[in-house]
């Protein structure tokens, strides 16, 4: 610290009360400066911020997966009958991680903003950032997060309205090439 406006000798009569007031030129020095006020310097208002809280259900878990699982298997073109196998398979798979990994116990703490999505739970902390995001869907009980290892799923029933509009945001921002997802 170059400057300090407190009393340099704790003998005066006043207290220092003066001193204070009105710091003497003599005792400051030759190149001190009076005290300037700083002004506050507020950050604008994250446009694409969320902070909410998510404890899955079986059911809703499920849905999910069976929804995502007909997505890819769509989107790879696979057809009757072995796409119905692998939709299954894949959802019946899911199915069991969930119950072994007991995630219908646990309470899903999300921070998703400007900077990447940060996900908390009992387990610990799982920081996201954006280049790892493929894309977001949007599906009949919620928005599917597709990651390059793994999936968020964020049920409606755990946004507001205003979260549910930033979130769609979100996806359209991504759309429009707004948020760069993916490392240049």
């Amino acid at each position: 610290m170059l400057w300090s406006n407190r009393s340099r000798a704790a003998g005066h009569s006043d207290g220092g009360a003066a001193l204070l007031d009105q710091p003497d030129a003599a005792d400051l020095g030759a190149d001190a400066m009076p005290a300037a006020t700083i002004p506050v310097v507020h950050p604008p208002a994250e446009r694409y911020s969320l902070h909410f809280w998510v404890r899955y259900s079986f059911a809703e878990y499920v849905r999910f997966m069976w929804e995502h699982g007909g997505y890819l298997i769509r989107r790879r073109h696979i057809r009757w009958p072995m796409g119905v196998y692998l939709r299954l398979k894949s959802t019946l798979s899911a199915a069991t991680h969930f119950v072994l990994l007991q995630r219908g116990k646990r309470t899903y703490e999300f921070q998703i903003d400007q900077h990447g999505i940060v996900r908390t739970s009992d387990t610990g902390v799982s920081l996201i950032d954006w280049s790892d995001v493929e894309r977001i869907r949007t599906y009949s009980n919620g928005f599917m997060m597709i990651l390059k290892r793994g999936t968020l799923p964020i049920p409606f029933r755990c946004l507001n309205k205003d979260e549910v509009s930033a979130m769609r945001g979100i996806v359209e921002a991504r759309a429009a090439g707004e948020l760069q997802f993916r490392a240049s």
